[in-house]
Protein backbone atom coordinates (compact mmCIF):
# COMPACT_ATOMS: atom_id res chain seq x y z
CA UNK A 1 0.00 0.00 0.00
CA UNK A 2 3.06 2.30 -0.20
CA UNK A 3 2.27 3.84 -3.62
CA UNK A 4 -1.20 4.47 -2.78
CA UNK A 5 -2.14 8.43 -2.50
CA UNK A 6 -5.48 8.17 -1.09
CA UNK A 7 -4.61 9.95 1.82
CA UNK A 8 -3.54 13.20 0.77
CA UNK A 9 -6.36 15.37 2.59
CA UNK A 10 -5.26 12.86 5.93
CA UNK A 11 -1.75 14.17 5.77
CA UNK A 12 -2.29 17.44 4.74
CA UNK A 13 -4.61 17.71 7.85
CA UNK A 14 -1.81 15.83 10.18
CA UNK A 15 0.87 18.28 8.91
CA UNK A 16 -1.16 21.45 9.57
CA UNK A 17 -0.51 20.60 13.12
CA UNK A 18 2.59 21.46 13.26
CA UNK A 19 3.03 18.76 15.96
CA UNK A 20 6.57 18.16 17.75
CA UNK A 21 6.66 14.73 16.05
CA UNK A 22 6.73 16.15 12.94
CA UNK A 23 10.36 17.38 12.69
CA UNK A 24 11.68 13.61 12.75
CA UNK A 25 9.44 13.11 9.62
CA UNK A 26 11.21 16.22 7.72
CA UNK A 27 8.92 18.47 8.92
CA UNK A 28 6.07 17.26 7.28
CA UNK A 29 4.59 13.67 7.26
CA UNK A 30 4.26 11.85 3.46
CA UNK A 31 1.01 10.59 2.81
CA UNK A 32 2.84 7.37 2.07
CA UNK A 33 2.87 6.94 5.61
CA UNK A 34 0.80 4.73 8.14
CA UNK A 35 -0.65 7.64 10.37
CA UNK A 36 -2.19 9.15 7.19
CA UNK A 37 -3.99 5.87 6.05
CA UNK A 38 -5.10 4.92 9.16
CA UNK A 39 -7.19 8.00 9.47
CA UNK A 40 -7.88 7.86 6.08
CA UNK A 41 -9.41 4.09 7.16
CA UNK A 42 -11.09 5.50 10.24
CA UNK A 43 -13.01 7.93 7.86
CA UNK A 44 -13.97 6.08 5.22
CA UNK A 45 -14.31 2.47 6.28
CA UNK A 46 -14.97 2.80 9.77
CA UNK A 47 -17.46 0.09 10.02
CA UNK A 48 -16.09 -2.80 7.68
CA UNK A 49 -12.44 -2.52 9.11
CA UNK A 50 -11.54 0.58 11.46
CA UNK A 51 -13.75 -0.93 13.69
CA UNK A 52 -13.55 -4.21 13.66
CA UNK A 53 -9.77 -4.23 13.43
CA UNK A 54 -7.48 -6.09 15.45
CA UNK A 55 -4.00 -5.20 14.93
CA UNK A 56 -2.58 -2.53 12.50
CA UNK A 57 0.70 -4.12 11.25
CA UNK A 58 3.46 -2.45 8.28
CA UNK A 59 4.20 -5.28 6.58
CA UNK A 60 7.67 -6.44 7.88
CA UNK A 61 5.84 -6.87 11.54
CA UNK A 62 3.11 -8.63 9.97
CA UNK A 63 5.59 -11.16 8.40
CA UNK A 64 7.54 -11.69 11.67
CA UNK A 65 3.78 -12.28 13.33
CA UNK A 66 3.23 -14.72 11.19
CA UNK A 67 6.62 -16.30 11.49
CA UNK A 68 6.55 -16.36 15.49
CA UNK A 69 3.15 -15.54 16.52
CA UNK A 70 4.87 -12.23 18.53
CA UNK A 71 2.83 -9.13 18.30
CA UNK A 72 5.95 -7.16 18.92
CA UNK A 73 6.92 -4.65 16.30
CA UNK A 74 10.10 -3.13 15.18
CA UNK A 75 11.83 0.13 15.73
CA UNK A 76 12.50 0.40 12.27
CA UNK A 77 8.82 0.46 11.52
CA UNK A 78 7.12 2.71 13.98
CA UNK A 79 9.93 4.99 13.70
CA UNK A 80 9.79 5.44 10.27
CA UNK A 81 6.51 5.03 9.09
CA UNK A 82 3.78 5.24 12.24
CA UNK A 83 5.07 8.70 14.48
CA UNK A 84 6.56 6.76 16.82
CA UNK A 85 9.36 8.73 18.36
CA UNK A 86 12.81 7.27 19.39
CA UNK A 87 15.77 8.89 20.50
CA UNK A 88 19.06 8.10 22.36
CA UNK A 89 17.33 8.90 25.53
CA UNK A 90 13.76 7.86 25.41
CA UNK A 91 11.22 6.39 22.95
CA UNK A 92 7.29 6.28 22.79
CA UNK A 93 4.04 7.09 21.38
CA UNK A 94 3.10 10.84 21.65
CA UNK A 95 -0.87 11.05 22.82
CA UNK A 96 -1.02 14.61 22.03
CA UNK A 97 -0.01 13.59 18.59
CA UNK A 98 -2.20 10.85 18.07
CA UNK A 99 -5.27 13.12 19.76
CA UNK A 100 -3.83 16.38 17.42
CA UNK A 101 -4.83 14.26 14.16
CA UNK A 102 -7.93 12.39 15.21
CA UNK A 103 -6.24 8.56 15.71
CA UNK A 104 -7.08 9.44 19.98
CA UNK A 105 -8.90 5.68 19.63
CA UNK A 106 -5.53 4.34 19.36
CA UNK A 107 -4.27 5.30 22.42
CA UNK A 108 -6.82 2.50 24.34
CA UNK A 109 -5.13 -0.58 26.48
CA UNK A 110 -1.65 1.27 25.41
CA UNK A 111 -1.77 1.01 21.92
CA UNK A 112 -1.97 -2.47 21.99
CA UNK A 113 -3.79 -2.17 18.26
CA UNK A 114 -0.38 -1.00 16.88
CA UNK A 115 2.10 -2.28 18.86
CA UNK A 116 3.43 -1.94 22.80
CA UNK A 117 6.38 -4.23 22.32
CA UNK A 118 9.18 -2.33 20.43
CA UNK A 119 12.26 -4.02 19.62
CA UNK A 120 15.58 -2.87 17.05
CA UNK A 121 16.37 -4.44 13.88
CA UNK A 122 18.69 -7.79 14.53
CA UNK A 123 17.21 -8.54 18.15
CA UNK A 124 15.68 -11.70 18.54
CA UNK A 125 11.57 -11.82 17.91
CA UNK A 126 9.89 -13.98 20.05
CA UNK A 127 10.94 -17.59 20.74
CA UNK A 128 11.38 -18.24 17.17
CA UNK A 129 9.87 -20.07 14.34
CA UNK A 130 6.36 -21.47 15.70
CA UNK A 131 6.04 -24.99 15.28
CA UNK A 132 3.27 -23.96 12.47
CA UNK A 133 5.71 -21.76 10.59
CA UNK A 134 8.26 -24.04 10.84
CA UNK A 135 6.08 -26.93 9.20
CA UNK A 136 5.13 -24.32 6.15
CA UNK A 137 8.32 -23.48 5.77
CA UNK A 138 10.50 -26.65 6.05
CA UNK A 139 12.70 -25.55 8.79
CA UNK A 140 13.52 -26.59 12.58
CA UNK A 141 11.03 -25.09 14.89
CA UNK A 142 13.16 -22.46 17.05
CA UNK A 143 14.84 -21.24 14.44
CA UNK A 144 16.08 -17.83 15.25
CA UNK A 145 14.26 -15.09 14.04
CA UNK A 146 15.29 -11.27 13.74
CA UNK A 147 13.14 -8.21 14.06
CA UNK A 148 11.93 -7.25 11.10
CA UNK A 149 13.37 -3.92 9.32
CA UNK A 150 11.52 -2.32 6.04
CA UNK A 151 13.13 -4.06 2.81
CA UNK A 152 14.33 -1.06 1.72
CA UNK A 153 16.86 -0.30 5.10
CA UNK A 154 17.29 -3.90 4.79
CA UNK A 155 19.17 -3.00 1.24
CA UNK A 156 21.15 -0.04 2.87
CA UNK A 157 22.65 -2.61 5.53
CA UNK A 158 23.59 -5.11 2.55
CA UNK A 159 25.66 -2.52 1.00
CA UNK A 160 27.52 -0.90 4.17
CA UNK A 161 29.30 -3.96 4.64
CA UNK A 162 30.07 -4.01 0.95
CA UNK A 163 34.28 -3.37 0.76
CA UNK A 164 35.22 -2.19 -2.77
CA UNK A 165 38.05 -3.13 -4.34
CA UNK A 166 40.84 -0.68 -5.32
CA UNK A 167 39.26 2.63 -4.03
CA UNK A 168 39.42 4.02 -0.56
CA UNK A 169 36.38 4.97 1.09
CA UNK A 170 36.55 8.00 3.20
CA UNK A 171 34.70 8.27 6.35
CA UNK A 172 33.49 5.74 9.41
CA UNK A 173 32.98 2.11 8.36
CA UNK A 174 28.96 3.02 8.11
CA UNK A 175 28.76 6.89 8.22
CA UNK A 176 29.31 9.23 5.04
CA UNK A 177 27.99 7.18 2.69
CA UNK A 178 24.59 7.42 0.56
CA UNK A 179 22.78 4.28 -0.56
CA UNK A 180 20.39 4.17 -3.03
CA UNK A 181 17.67 1.28 -2.99
CA UNK A 182 16.38 1.80 -6.26
CA UNK A 183 13.40 -0.36 -7.89
CA UNK A 184 9.88 1.03 -8.44
CA UNK A 185 10.85 3.80 -5.93
CA UNK A 186 14.27 5.08 -4.74
CA UNK A 187 15.01 5.15 -1.60
CA UNK A 188 18.21 7.03 0.06
CA UNK A 189 19.86 6.03 3.61
CA UNK A 190 22.57 7.86 4.93
CA UNK A 191 23.56 7.50 8.75
CA UNK A 192 25.14 9.17 11.20
CA UNK A 193 26.65 9.40 14.53
CA UNK A 194 24.65 12.48 15.77
CA UNK A 195 21.19 13.33 14.57
CA UNK A 196 20.97 15.33 11.64
CA UNK A 197 17.88 17.45 10.78
CA UNK A 198 17.22 17.83 6.91
CA UNK A 199 14.27 19.89 5.45
CA UNK A 200 12.00 17.70 3.64
CA UNK A 201 13.73 14.31 3.93
CA UNK A 202 12.38 11.60 6.48
CA UNK A 203 14.56 11.20 10.12
CA UNK A 204 16.72 11.55 11.97
CA UNK A 205 15.68 7.91 12.99
CA UNK A 206 17.27 6.31 16.12
CA UNK A 207 18.44 2.66 15.76
CA UNK A 208 16.42 2.25 12.76
CA UNK A 209 19.20 0.00 10.86
CA UNK A 210 21.74 -0.33 13.25
CA UNK A 211 21.78 0.42 17.14
CA UNK A 212 23.01 3.43 17.96
CA UNK A 213 23.03 5.36 14.73
CA UNK A 214 20.74 8.11 13.56
CA UNK A 215 19.57 7.51 10.05
CA UNK A 216 18.04 10.32 7.18
CA UNK A 217 15.81 8.93 4.60
CA UNK A 218 15.37 10.60 1.19
CA UNK A 219 13.57 8.88 -1.88
CA UNK A 220 11.79 9.16 -4.94
CA UNK A 221 8.67 8.32 -4.85
CA UNK A 222 8.61 6.83 -8.97
CA UNK A 223 12.02 5.75 -10.70
CA UNK A 224 11.62 2.23 -12.37
CA UNK A 225 8.16 2.93 -12.41
CA UNK A 226 8.49 6.41 -14.00
CA UNK A 227 11.27 5.07 -16.74
CA UNK A 228 8.84 2.19 -17.55
CA UNK A 229 5.61 4.29 -17.77
CA UNK A 230 8.04 6.76 -19.93
CA UNK A 231 9.04 3.96 -22.27
CA UNK A 232 5.81 2.03 -22.54
CA UNK A 233 3.84 5.18 -22.88
CA UNK A 234 5.83 6.32 -26.30
CA UNK A 235 4.64 5.44 -29.70
CA UNK A 236 8.07 3.52 -30.76
CA UNK A 237 7.62 1.42 -28.12
CA UNK A 238 6.16 -1.40 -29.60
CA UNK A 239 8.61 -1.18 -32.42
CA UNK A 240 11.70 -0.76 -29.98
CA UNK A 241 10.41 -3.50 -28.38
CA UNK A 242 10.13 -6.23 -31.48
CA UNK A 243 14.13 -4.80 -32.32
CA UNK A 244 15.12 -5.62 -28.50
CA UNK A 245 13.44 -8.93 -28.68
CA UNK A 246 15.20 -9.99 -31.97
CA UNK A 247 18.62 -9.48 -30.27
CA UNK A 248 17.92 -10.78 -27.20
CA UNK A 249 18.38 -7.77 -25.15
CA UNK A 250 16.27 -6.12 -22.48
CA UNK A 251 14.65 -2.93 -23.27
CA UNK A 252 16.97 -0.97 -21.40
CA UNK A 253 19.62 -2.30 -22.73
CA UNK A 254 18.74 -2.36 -26.24
CA UNK A 255 17.63 1.54 -25.87
CA UNK A 256 21.34 2.31 -24.33
CA UNK A 257 23.00 0.34 -27.72
CA UNK A 258 20.97 3.36 -29.22
CA UNK A 259 22.15 6.14 -28.02
CA UNK A 260 25.84 4.86 -27.96
CA UNK A 261 25.02 4.49 -31.78
CA UNK A 262 23.69 8.23 -31.93
CA UNK A 263 26.77 9.25 -30.16
CA UNK A 264 28.79 7.98 -32.27
CA UNK A 265 26.98 9.05 -35.64
CA UNK A 266 26.48 12.66 -34.06
CA UNK A 267 29.97 13.45 -33.07
CA UNK A 268 28.98 13.51 -29.23
CA UNK A 269 31.94 12.30 -27.08
CA UNK A 270 29.66 11.23 -24.07
CA UNK A 271 26.04 10.26 -24.60
CA UNK A 272 24.82 12.42 -21.96
CA UNK A 273 25.23 15.26 -24.44
CA UNK A 274 22.21 13.93 -26.67
CA UNK A 275 19.78 15.66 -24.28
CA UNK A 276 20.98 19.24 -24.23
CA UNK A 277 18.10 20.70 -25.25
CA UNK A 278 15.58 17.79 -24.01
CA UNK A 279 14.69 18.54 -20.05
CA UNK A 280 12.42 16.77 -17.71
CA UNK A 281 10.81 17.37 -14.30
CA UNK A 282 10.71 13.58 -12.75
CA UNK A 283 8.18 13.97 -10.27
CA UNK A 284 5.31 12.31 -11.98
CA UNK A 285 3.80 10.92 -8.74
CA UNK A 286 4.67 14.00 -6.35
CA UNK A 287 7.95 14.83 -4.80
CA UNK A 288 9.15 12.95 -1.53
CA UNK A 289 12.25 14.62 -1.42
CA UNK A 290 14.14 17.36 -0.41
CA UNK A 291 10.31 19.16 -1.40
CA UNK A 292 7.50 16.85 0.34
CA UNK A 293 5.24 18.26 -1.97
CA UNK A 294 2.97 15.88 -3.56
CA UNK A 295 1.61 17.82 -5.73
CA UNK A 296 4.20 18.39 -7.75
CA UNK A 297 3.71 16.73 -11.90
CA UNK A 298 6.45 15.87 -14.53
CA UNK A 299 7.59 18.20 -17.08
CA UNK A 300 9.01 17.84 -20.20
CA UNK A 301 10.87 20.68 -22.54
CA UNK A 302 12.08 20.31 -25.99
CA UNK A 303 9.28 17.87 -27.60
CA UNK A 304 9.44 17.42 -31.41
CA UNK A 305 6.75 15.73 -33.63
CA UNK A 306 9.37 12.80 -33.74
CA UNK A 307 7.95 9.27 -33.10
CA UNK A 308 10.71 7.03 -33.61
CA UNK A 309 13.21 4.43 -31.73
CA UNK A 310 15.78 7.61 -31.40
CA UNK A 311 12.96 9.90 -29.86
CA UNK A 312 11.90 7.49 -27.65
CA UNK A 313 15.56 7.09 -26.37
CA UNK A 314 16.08 10.21 -25.96
CA UNK A 315 13.47 10.62 -23.87
CA UNK A 316 14.48 7.73 -21.60
CA UNK A 317 18.01 9.26 -21.80
CA UNK A 318 16.39 12.59 -20.37
CA UNK A 319 14.00 10.60 -17.58
CA UNK A 320 17.32 8.54 -16.79
CA UNK A 321 19.10 11.93 -16.16
CA UNK A 322 16.10 13.63 -14.32
CA UNK A 323 16.13 11.06 -11.75
CA UNK A 324 19.94 11.77 -11.30
CA UNK A 325 19.26 15.12 -11.08
CA UNK A 326 16.64 14.67 -8.26
CA UNK A 327 19.49 12.40 -6.07
CA UNK A 328 21.89 15.25 -6.82
CA UNK A 329 19.27 17.28 -5.23
CA UNK A 330 18.80 15.39 -2.11
CA UNK A 331 22.52 14.74 -1.48
CA UNK A 332 23.06 18.27 -1.72
CA UNK A 333 20.44 19.32 0.91
CA UNK A 334 21.63 16.61 2.88
CA UNK A 335 25.26 18.06 2.73
CA UNK A 336 23.93 21.62 3.84
CA UNK A 337 22.41 20.39 6.81
CA UNK A 338 25.56 18.36 8.27
CA UNK A 339 26.28 15.35 6.23
CA UNK A 340 29.56 14.60 4.64
CA UNK A 341 28.78 12.17 1.90
CA UNK A 342 32.04 10.53 0.45
CA UNK A 343 30.75 8.23 -2.00
CA UNK A 344 27.08 6.56 -3.07
CA UNK A 345 26.51 2.88 -3.17
CA UNK A 346 24.06 1.30 -5.50
CA UNK A 347 21.33 -1.63 -5.15
CA UNK A 348 18.16 -3.06 -6.46
CA UNK A 349 16.58 -3.40 -10.11
CA UNK A 350 18.13 -0.57 -11.63
CA UNK A 351 22.10 -1.23 -10.60
CA UNK A 352 21.64 -3.39 -13.84
CA UNK A 353 20.74 -0.65 -16.04
CA UNK A 354 24.72 0.71 -16.90
CA UNK A 355 23.39 3.57 -17.97
CA UNK A 356 21.54 4.49 -15.01
CA UNK A 357 24.76 3.57 -12.54
CA UNK A 358 27.03 6.05 -14.81
CA UNK A 359 24.93 8.70 -15.35
CA UNK A 360 24.77 9.03 -11.15
CA UNK A 361 28.53 9.10 -11.62
CA UNK A 362 28.83 11.73 -13.53
CA UNK A 363 26.03 13.46 -11.99
CA UNK A 364 26.70 13.74 -8.59
CA UNK A 365 30.82 13.33 -8.89
CA UNK A 366 31.42 10.86 -6.67
CA UNK A 367 32.12 7.41 -6.90
CA UNK A 368 29.50 4.96 -7.33
CA UNK A 369 29.48 1.45 -5.75
CA UNK A 370 28.09 -1.23 -6.51
CA UNK A 371 28.11 -4.45 -4.39
CA UNK A 372 28.75 -7.80 -5.80
CA UNK A 373 25.80 -9.73 -4.31
CA UNK A 374 23.06 -8.77 -6.99
CA UNK A 375 19.90 -9.61 -3.96
CA UNK A 376 21.66 -7.02 -1.21
CA UNK A 377 18.16 -6.84 0.47
CA UNK A 378 18.34 -10.89 1.22
CA UNK A 379 21.83 -9.58 2.09
CA UNK A 380 20.73 -7.10 4.94
CA UNK A 381 18.19 -9.69 5.97
CA UNK A 382 20.47 -12.37 6.38
CA UNK A 383 22.91 -10.50 8.17
CA UNK A 384 20.28 -9.44 10.73
CA UNK A 385 19.10 -13.33 11.02
CA UNK A 386 22.61 -13.44 11.59
CA UNK A 387 22.60 -11.10 14.83
CA UNK A 388 19.34 -12.74 15.88
CA UNK A 389 21.06 -16.10 16.22
CA UNK A 390 23.78 -14.87 18.06
CA UNK A 391 26.46 -15.55 15.65
CA UNK A 392 28.65 -12.31 15.97
CA UNK A 393 28.54 -9.82 18.77
CA UNK A 394 26.68 -6.60 16.64
CA UNK A 395 25.61 -5.87 13.68
CA UNK A 396 28.91 -3.69 12.84
CA UNK A 397 30.94 -6.74 13.32
CA UNK A 398 28.14 -9.28 10.84
CA UNK A 399 28.84 -6.33 8.16
CA UNK A 400 32.55 -6.84 8.31
CA UNK A 401 32.29 -10.34 7.94
CA UNK A 402 29.38 -10.96 5.61
CA UNK A 403 29.38 -7.73 3.49
CA UNK A 404 31.28 -8.63 0.86
CA UNK A 405 32.76 -6.69 -1.89
CA UNK A 406 32.01 -4.61 -4.86
CA UNK A 407 33.25 -2.20 -7.76
CA UNK A 408 33.35 1.52 -8.20
CA UNK A 409 32.33 3.47 -10.80
CA UNK A 410 33.89 6.86 -10.80
CA UNK A 411 32.81 9.96 -12.41
CA UNK A 412 33.92 11.72 -15.40
CA UNK A 413 34.33 15.29 -14.74
CA UNK A 414 34.05 16.60 -18.49
CA UNK A 415 30.45 14.91 -18.52
CA UNK A 416 29.96 16.40 -14.76
CA UNK A 417 30.48 19.95 -16.43
CA UNK A 418 27.59 19.06 -18.78
CA UNK A 419 25.38 17.89 -16.50
CA UNK A 420 26.09 20.62 -14.22
CA UNK A 421 24.27 23.16 -16.67
CA UNK A 422 21.51 20.41 -16.92
CA UNK A 423 21.16 20.77 -13.26
CA UNK A 424 20.72 24.42 -13.57
CA UNK A 425 17.57 23.69 -15.61
CA UNK A 426 16.21 21.31 -13.83
CA UNK A 427 16.35 23.23 -10.82
CA UNK A 428 14.70 26.62 -13.26
CA UNK A 429 11.86 24.09 -14.21
CA UNK A 430 10.73 23.53 -10.42
CA UNK A 431 10.74 27.34 -10.14
CA UNK A 432 8.66 27.71 -13.30
CA UNK A 433 6.25 24.74 -11.93
CA UNK A 434 5.87 27.31 -8.78
CA UNK A 435 4.76 30.54 -10.52
CA UNK A 436 2.50 28.42 -12.83
CA UNK A 437 0.90 26.90 -9.52
CA UNK A 438 0.83 30.83 -8.50
CA UNK A 439 -0.55 32.47 -11.58
CA UNK A 440 -3.38 29.49 -11.76
CA UNK A 441 -4.28 30.08 -8.21
CA UNK A 442 -4.49 33.88 -8.49
CA UNK A 443 -8.19 35.85 -8.68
Amino acid sequence: MWMDHRAAEQASVINSTKHDVLQYVGGKMSLEMEPPKLLWLKQNLKDHCWDKAEQFFDLPDFLTWKATGSMSRSQCSLVCKCGYTATSKEHGWDDSFMTSIGLQDLIENEYVKIGQEVRKPGEPCGNGLSEEAAAELGLLPATPVSTSIIDAHAGAIGCLGCQPTHLSVEGSEVTGHLVLICGTSTCHMVLSAQPVFVPGVWGPYYSTMIPGYWNNEGGQSATGKLIDFVVENHSAFTEASELASKRGMHIHDYLNYVLNNMAVSRGRQSVSELTEDLHVWPDYHGNRSPLADPTLKGMVCGLTLLASVESLALLYLATVQALAYGTRHILDKMNDSGHKISAVYICGGLRKNELFVKTNADVIGLPIILPDTSETVLLGSAILGACASHTFASTEEALKQMGGQGTAISPNDYVKRFHDKKYKVFLKMLEHQKEYQTIMAST
